[in-house]
């Protein structure tokens, strides 16, 4: 399992928003040249992310994104659920999903315990503390 290539922007249009003091836009085009993201790309997954609440938008002269919420409680899951929907290993692990072999399925509950660790490891730590651990 990989994440995709618009996860991966999103995490560095995220990472770049967050180095910013609070409340303030970055142009979408200054972000995509820090971040090697074409300009494109970026709009569409910024839509993505402000559908989530993770970024605010801004049009006009002055326009450009910001975080919608406080970097210290967005964490990576956060970001590739707003991208790519909720986080499931298989089709069994989706939520809602009704499967009618779950209950005898041997491979069930090896699955959903690697999804729930892989699910804590990318919910315990925010932007920020990426960013304490890798200043700048």
């Amino acid at each position: 399992m990989q994440i995709t290539r618009q996860a991966e922007y999103a995490i560095k249009i995220m990472l770049e928003l967050a180095k910013n003091p609070s409340g303030e836009v970055l142009a979408s085009k200054l972000i995509a040249d820090r971040q090697g993201i074409p300009e494109d790309f970026l709009k569409k997954t910024v839509h993505l992310l402000s559908l989530q609440g993770l970024v605010v938008t801004q049009r006009g002269v002055q326009g450009g994104v910001r975080l919608g919420k406080p970097a210290g409680e967005i964490t990576i899951a956060d970001i590739i659920a707003a991208v790519e929907g909720p986080l499931a290993l298989n089709v069994c692990l989706e939520p809602g999903y009704d499967c009618p072999n779950q209950p005898t399925c041997p491979v069930h509950r090896v699955l959903a315990r690697g999804q729930a660790a892989l699910l804590r490891e990318l919910n315990r730590e925010s932007l920020l503390d990426l960013l304490a651990d890798n200043p700048e």
